[in-house]
C-alpha cells in the first residue's frame, strides 16, 4: 500500500507521539509528579501541533524541495495551525479558567446563603478544560521538535 511509503506523513505522526510522550518528562521535571494522562492531553510543553506541522513542512520541503507549491501550502498551513495554537485556543482556555472560577464562586454563594440539605447522589458538574491552547514558548519548541525531528529522520535514515 501507498500510504506507508508516505515519508512526510509517517515523520509528522512520529512527531505528534514524539511530542505528547516528552511532555510527561518534561512535567516530571518541573514538578516532581509524573502524568501519563499528559500523553493524550492538549496543551503543554511541547506544541504536538507545532511539531506536527512544522515536521510535514520539513519533509515536503525534503521530497519536493522549498521552492514547490506543496511546500509553500504545507508551510502557511503550518503558520495558521500555530497561529491558532498561540491565539484563539489559548483565549479559550484562559475564558474556561475564568468561567470555571465563576461556577465556583456561585456555588459557594448559594451554600453559604442558603441552608439547603445535602442530597445524595447529587452530581458534579464537569469543570471546563483550561489547557486547551498553547503558550508562544510551547509553540517554538513544538516547532523546534518538529523541525529536527524531520532533519534527523531525513538525512540519518530516509
Amino acid at each position: 500500500m501507498e500510504i506507508f511509503q508516505n515519508a512526510p506523513l509517517w515523520v509528522a505522526l512520529f512527531s505528534i507521539f514524539f511530542a505528547q510522550f516528552v511532555k510527561i518528562p518534561i512535567h516530571f521535571l518541573m514538578t516532581r509528579k509524573l502524568d501519563w494522562s499528559l500523553f493524550t492531553s492538549t496543551g503543554g510543553m511541547p506544541s504536538s501541533h507545532s511539531a506536527a506541522v512544522t515536521s510535514l513542512s520539513t519533509a515536503i520541503g525534503f521530497e519536493h524541495g522549498t521552492d514547490s507549491s506543496i511546500f509553500a501550502v504545507a508551510v502557511i498551513f503550518s503558520v495558521i495551525v500555530m497561529f491558532d495554537a498561540t491565539g484563539i485556543r489559548f483565549q479559550a482556555g484562559q475564558q474556561a479558567i475564568v468561567i470555571n472560577q465563576m461556577r465556583e464562586d456561585f456555588r459557594s454563594f448559594i451554600q453559604t446563603t442558603r441552608d439547603w440539605p445535602k442530597k445524595d447522589g447529587q452530581q458534579k458538574i464537569e469543570e471546563l478544560k483550561t489547557l486547551l491552547g498553547h503558550k508562544p514558548s510551547e509553540v517554538y519548541a513544538g516547532a523546534l521538535t518538529g523541525i529536527l525531528i524531520s532533519v534527523i529522520l531525513y538525512t540519518a535514515i530516509l
